[in-house]
């Protein structure tokens, strides 16, 4: 008799980090595991690292993906497997999406399903045709309003919510007590420039880090009528271009003291969760 099948969603953060080796640990002889990472050509250096560090730590057995843009055909993006070396740090498979569907922001929200969902749902329907696996994700039971209402239907599961209660506190505690972890504040995340992030934070990394700010100032440049709907588009909250906030950036001095309000961030924090807001359901078909 087979394996129940459990396809994990391995974001790159902490939390997604402890449900991998949680996961690999107690559920390793019961299960057929599988733990995929889409890489976006954004990702900051310290997440790459820490994927390929946990991967060796926990034998996990990580595929590395990015997405491969269907260009000319209507057809949602494909997935080509890349390793830690090989994955882009350029930004490239980010840029062959806005080609295709323009910048996404507030109002065309599809970086993750174009860069994350449709890739990895190609990967792992090459290895598992049948589509009999659930969808492991890695969020906590401190984030129930980040659950989806389709959970049943789309075969997602939450590890840190059901199977194993834990919360921030508890993964930050179990992480310190670890040789190594991710090197980045959750204000930065796996992409640093995220445009779902507040204006606070864009002003506190722009203070850190203005190189991260290059891409989207250059796509914006590049593509602002790429894809379908109104032309001239940029990424930021608000209709802001990167040149804006930047020009923001120079007139308000940013302090940590602001203080972190976790629901102005639509969902992003340390890491972008690619099953974590109602985004695609298992057996849709997205087309361009």
């Amino acid at each position: 008799m087979r394996k129940p099948r459990l396809f994990v969603s391995f974001s790159g953060g902490r939390s997604s980090a402890y449900m991998a080796q949680w996961i690999k640990r107690t559920m390793g002889e019961t299960h057929d595991l599988l733990f995929v990472f889409a890489n976006t050509g954004q990702e900051h250096e310290e997440t790459l690292k820490f994927v390929k560090r946990c991967d060796e730590a926990f034998g996990l057995g990580v595929v590395w993906i990015e997405a491969d843009v269907q260009f000319g055909v209507r057809s949602s993006t494909k997935h080509r497997v890349v390793t830690f070396e090989t994955a882009s740090r350029n930004g490239l498979p980010f840029e062959h999406v806005i080609q295709k569907y323009g910048i996404p922001n507030q109002k065309f929200p599809h970086c993750t399903r174009e860069l994350k969902l449709n890739p990895m749902y190609s990967y792992v329907d090459s290895v598992w045709p049948e589509r009999d696996y659930q969808i492991a994700v890695g969020l906590r039971v401190d984030e129930q309003r980040r659950r989806r209402k389709d959970a049943d239907f789309t075969r997602i599961v939450y590890p840190l919510m059901d199977w194993h209660p834990i919360d921030k506190e508890d993964v930050n505690a179990w992480w310190e007590q670890q040789p190594f972890t991710l090197n980045l504040t959750e204000r930065q995340g796996n992409c640093v420039w995220c445009w779902k992030k507040s204006d606070r934070k864009h002003l506190l990394n722009l203070a850190d880090d203005p190189e991260s700010y290059e891409f989207p100032d250059r796509m914006e440049k590049l593509y602002p009528d790429a894809g379908a709907g109104n032309g001239g588009r940029v990424f930021f909250r608000g209709n802001r271009s990167t040149q804006d906030l930047i020009a923001l950036s120079q007139i308000v001095i940013p302090d940590e003291r602001m203080g972190s309000r976790d629901d102005e961030d639509g969902g992003c924090s340390e890491s972008c969760e690619a099953f974590g807001e109602q985004q695609l359901d298992l057996f849709d078909e997205v087309a361009a």
